[in-house]
């Protein structure tokens, strides 16, 4: 298994809590795949340089798991349309 991290930046127009129930989907949905939680970390809303679909301000969350890299398109196509999600970034850790 290879070491990933992935950076969500969440609307929140459409979460609550801060998006920690999204968080705990997200953990979720890793566990489905196989794959080990290493560190969750919430970091808070935070302003925008730019705009991102309207919104001047997002929820940030930091997800770094372990998973089997053919496993990773699985999480990307789940949010892909997702409302809540404005940005998701995957990268090779």
């Amino acid at each position: 298994m290879k070491k990933y991290e992935t950076i969500i930046i969440l609307d929140e127009k459409y979460v609550e809590d801060q998006g920690k129930q999204f968080s705990e989907q997200f953990l979720e949905l890793v566990k489905e795949l196989g794959g080990n939680i290493v560190e969750t970390v919430p970091m808070g809303k935070k302003q925008f340089t730019y705009q991102i679909k309207k919104r001047k301000a997002g929820v940030y969350w930091d997800f770094i798991y372990e998973l089997l890299p053919s496993k990773v398109a699985a999480i990307t196509e789940k949010y892909r349309l997702d409302e809540r999600i404005l940005r998701l970034r995957t990268y090779d850790v």
